[in-house]
């Protein structure tokens, strides 16, 4: 496994900031932002998409309990409806970014673009979260609450197998969409059908 940096630069406080959920079909968008010790180092920690669910759920307190400095941010359907998905996982970061209790002097954004978050540099770094130690560990954390999330959810509405698909468009899930309608946890901006269903209506 390759080893993960611990800063971009090691003079300021960073902030690492990830997403998960954006393509998903239902649920929210949910970002984390994460600043880390520059001491810290785990063998595990990596692209939480690299990782599987224990070795996930295993992190999730460590990163809480090591972290100087942590906070996560939900963006439900309505919202991403309203703005799009890509304004709504930026805004979800600036969110969790409000949240920290202590102010970073610089942003490593998982990714290729953001949008500017008040006076704070950031940095865009394309697959960032198996590179940088502070974006993986929140990819970890946006990952893991929103996963929690889905499988809270998936109570109420059991017949679209969240607590397997996570609401990403995976075939089951496309199907129930197709049987039983659009949840209020669906995202209607979305294309929630597949090409081959949407025929079966003309």
């Amino acid at each position: 496994m390759k080893k993960l940096l611990p800063f971009f630069d090691e003079f300021k406080i960073e902030a690492g900031c990830d997403e998960a959920g954006r393509g998903c079909l239902a649920g929210p968008v949910v970002a984390a932002a994460v600043i880390l010790p520059k001491d810290f180092t785990h063998p595990f920690l990596n692209d939480s998409k690299q990782l599987s669910e224990k070795k996930r759920e295993l992190l999730r307190p460590i990163i809480e309990s090591e972290a100087i400095a942590y906070s996560v941010s939900f963006i439900g359907p309505e919202e991403i409806d309203e703005i799009n998905i890509l304004k709504a996982s930026f805004f979800a970061m600036h969110r969790a970014v409000d949240k920290l209790s202590i102010k970073p002097e610089s942003l490593l954004i998982d990714g290729n673009r953001f949008i500017p978050y008040s006076s704070i540099p950031h940095h865009c770094i394309i697959k960032g979260d198996g590179k940088y130690l502070n974006i993986a560990a929140a990819s970890i954390l946006a990952k893991t609450y929103r996963d929690e999330y889905m499988d809270q959810i998936a109570e109420e509405f059991p017949e679209y197998s969240w607590k397997q698909n996570k609401g990403y468009p995976t075939k089951a899930h496309r199907e129930a969409i197709q049987k039983f309608g659009p949840t209020k946890f669906h995202r209607m901006s979305f294309t929630l059908l597949a090409p081959e269903q949407l025929s079966l209506f003309d």
